[in-house]
């Protein structure tokens, strides 16, 4: 009979079986259910995500509708219309118009889940031209509330923003 250290050789083998056979046992088991919490944590953080778009900013997760208006307010340029062309990424090209004075170019728009929602325009009017965002999600969202309207005024001097089209503020100039 082997014998190491005082303990017989067949007696540290057959430990050594056990030691490895609970040891493995302990492994599959803390394994496993650090998997179960893992699946947990990533599904309670997706439901907290959730709930927090659908109480803190329902129309976000389901699309806010706006009004876009853009209005030529030149006067006195009946010969020369106020031309313009927009696209978008949801939308595509839209098309051009020519505006003659007082004449306006609108649409109505839902924004995307994403919050990417974008339109751009080009005006032209003479010589002059200028390409501007006529409505962008961060921008916009907050400065078009209430009435969730958006309106351009294009002017000879630049172009004019308002939400109620009664409270106009110069956003930029032509140039």
């Amino acid at each position: 009979m082997l014998v190491l250290m005082g303990i017989p050789v067949k007696a540290l083998i057959a430990l050594e079986l056990r030691w490895l056979s609970l040891k493995k046992r302990v492994q599959h088991h803390y394994l496993a259910n650090m998997k179960i919490s893992t699946r947990f944590l990533l599904m309670f953080f997706v439901a907290l995500g959730i709930i927090f778009m659908c109480v803190y900013q329902p129309a976000h997760l389901f699309g806010m509708e706006f009004e876009v208006r853009v209005i030529n307010g030149f006067s006195n340029n009946s010969s020369l219309p106020l031309v313009i062309w927009c696209i978008s990424q949801q939308d595509g090209d839209m098309g051009g118009r020519a505006l003659q004075e007082g004449d306006d170019f609108g649409w109505r728009l839902k924004t995307n889940i994403w919050g990417n929602s974008h339109y751009l325009c080009t005006m032209k009017w003479d010589a002059k031209r200028r390409s501007f965002d006529a409505f962008k999600v961060p921008r916009d969202s907050q400065r078009c509330a209430p009435l969730n309207k958006c309106s351009w005024l294009v002017k000879e001097d630049g172009f004019y923003f308002s939400s109620d089209e009664v409270n106009w503020k110069k956003d930029f100039s032509w140039s």
